[in-house]
């Protein structure tokens, strides 16, 4: 193999492995982990938790791809299934591979942290093999179910347990749901095409951007539980509510004006303000 062909190959492999989306899974656990400690815990451990977490994640994205590769071949033909760079047997292999890979990693932190990537693993499977083509909104309620246990992760991992520590950076997942209705609206011509039952796609642009907005308030509303319950100190504060201003608007703006325009304008935003969900964690733990 040449080095065209090798670059070609890794570049196959990135798109399958999606790895902008570690950093909220291993990233956030990792995360979760420093926050409790009040410092950096041990470097073997932190690379651990993430190296687990994120074998999970990319293994759910390559068997959503194998799942997914006959209506990519409509919305999204040059990905690396429909446009013929790597085989369907190949993908499943990859995946396969990368979910014992995350399990097995997992098992070498302690049995909690292997059952919670397991419960991960068979969420992610179940959903793209099924709930994906039936789930409407709870499509979205999967998936910032599956953000939030990696709040629960960095416990599990650090403590050996889930308490209300970890549950209370849970709320974070409900920005995460907005947002994926938002993403849903914009994708709603393929989706249209493909046929998958998306909310947007059931009941349309107008309630579905209102319901994404919804969720916001939702975040807006519980995002001092952490400082409440003593996680944090009050620093944690400064960056939330700046978070919490920006959520604030886009969800008003989204119920005064829930057109595509606007949708796409305060999903870009949202998207873009989450740097302050780490910032915050960091603040009002270490400062």
């Amino acid at each position: 193999m040449n080095s065209s062909q090798l670059k070609m190959r890794l570049r196959v492999f990135v798109r399958l492995l999606r790895p902008s989306y570690w950093l909220m899974t291993g990233g956030l656990s990792v995360l979760v982990m420093i926050t409790l400690q009040r410092g950096f815990p041990e470097a073997y451990q932190m690379t651990l938790v993430f190296l687990s977490a994120t074998l999970i994640t990319s293994g759910g994205f390559a068997f959503n791809d194998y799942c997914d590769w006959q209506a990519d071949a409509i919305v999204k033909p040059d990905r690396p299934i429909p446009s013929k760079q790597i085989s369907l047997s190949q993908v499943v292999v990859l995946s396969a591979m990368l979910f014992l890979a995350g399990l097995g990693t997992a098992l070498m932190i302690n049995l909690l942290c292997f059952g919670i990537v397991l419960a991960d693993a068979a969420l992610l499977i179940l959903y793209s093999a099924f709930l994906k083509r039936k789930s409407g909104l709870w499509g979205n309620l999967i998936m910032g179910l599956l953000i939030g246990t990696a709040f629960l992760y960095g416990e599990a991992a650090l403590l050996q347990r889930v308490s209300v520590a970890s549950f209370s950076f849970t709320f974070m997942c409900m920005g995460s749901i907005g947002g994926n209705v938002l993403r849903d609206i914009l994708s709603l011509e393929g989706d249209l095409k493909t046929g998958y039952p998306t909310l947007p796609a059931k009941h349309g642009i107008n309630p579905s951007a209102k319901i994404g907005a919804f969720f916001f308030f939702l975040t807006i509303i519980a995002s001092p539980t952490p400082y409440l319950v003593e996680v944090v100190n009050y620093t944690y504060l400064i960056p939330i509510a700046i978070w919490d201003c920006l959520l604030f608007y886009s969800a008003l703006s989204l119920f005064k004006k829930p057109d595509v325009q606007n949708v796409r304008k305060h999903e870009r935003l949202v998207t873009m303000s989450m740097i302050l969900l780490p910032v915050s964690l960091v603040v009002g733990a270490l400062i």
